[in-house]
């Protein structure tokens, strides 16, 4: 009788190992969609960021060929080769580095989320820094992107982006200019600011007049309230051309200065063009980084 019973009890002990064994398994089997899931997600992001960091080593000033070169170099890991040809033939409007300072840092994701089986939506902002910046983690500007990240030949590829504006940080005070027609917004520190009035000339390439003043303009340029002569900070400097004067200084009929590059555009209204001279930090004077970050931020707004 008492082999029977210790039998029953080896056999029901048997039964139940078993038992929970298979709701092991079973468990399993039905959390690895959800890990695998989880893991896909895991492989997207990291292909953002890894775009993300890339973005400093494209210069979308450069020469188109440049430009083209260095994205197939540096993006071609994360991007799909068809839109990789779409930025190449517009830099301008795509992601990459537009000033020395400051430069795209990384992305950083808000959401990322599975739109289908081999699609998803990523969500985030580009954030820039100077130097300022890279030891604090903090941004000296940033500016939101949407991007499409597809699998292609079983490989995770960012397929479309739409990159937004720059969001102004601390922008408490406005400086408008009606005689050309433009706006610019400073932080509150700059309160007391004034304006210093120069000029700028243009000088013949070449021909008769080559090296001689054949164009000339307005620099406006905003001046910290702290500057004194004793102690001088960083102004921030608008040359102003007509829609003219900048088309023939894009057609190199005459150059400002003996920087190998030329102004860059901030903006413009039907009249004229607002730009930033080259180099015109090349003294790294006080305040020339908070300078950069307000000009990170688009401050310049054109009035029509």
């Amino acid at each position: 009788m008492r082999k029977i019973t210790l039998l029953a009890f080896i056999m029901f002990l048997s039964v139940s190992l078993l038992g929970c064994g298979a709701g092991t398994k079973q468990g399993q089997v039905n959390d690895s969609p959800e890990r695998a899931k989880a893991v896909e997600k895991q492989v997207v992001a990291g292909q953002v960021e890894g775009f993300g960091q890339q973005l400093a080593m494209v210069s979308l000033t450069a020469p188109s060929d440049t430009v083209a070169k260095d994205m197939m170099k540096y993006y071609s890991p994360y991007v799909s080769s068809q839109l990789i040809n779409t930025w190449a033939k517009d830099p301008l409007n795509a992601p990459g580095r537009l000033t020395s300072s400051p430069w795209p840092d990384r992305i950083e994701i808000q959401s990322t989320t599975r739109i289908s089986a081999d699609n998803y939506k990523v969500d985030g902002n580009i954030i820039e820094i100077t130097s300022s910046e890279k030891s604090t983690g903090k941004a000296a500007a940033q500016r939101p992107i949407t991007l499409q990240v597809k699998k292609i030949n079983n490989r995770w590829l960012i397929t479309e982006a739409i990159v937004g504006n720059y969001q102004a940080e601390n922008h408490a005070l406005t400086y408008t200019n009606t005689q050309y027609g433009f706006s610019f917004s400073l932080p509150a520190t700059w309160k007391g600011y004034t304006i210093v009035n120069s000029e700028w000339q243009g000088l013949a390439i070449d021909g008769p007049n080559s090296g001689k003043p054949v164009e000339s303009g307005p620099i406006i340029s905003i001046r910290h309230p702290l500057w004194t002569a004793q102690q001088p900070r960083q102004d921030i400097p608008i040359m102003i051309f007509t829609t003219s004067q900048w088309d023939s200084l894009k057609k190199e009929n005459f150059h400002i200065g003996a920087a190998p590059i030329g102004p860059s555009e901030l903006a413009n209204n039907s009249r004229y063009v607002f730009a930033l001279p080259a180099r015109y930090n090349f003294a790294f004077p006080t305040g020339f980084e908070e300078v950069e970050s307000i000009l990170a931020a688009k401050p310049l707004k054109p009035i029509q």
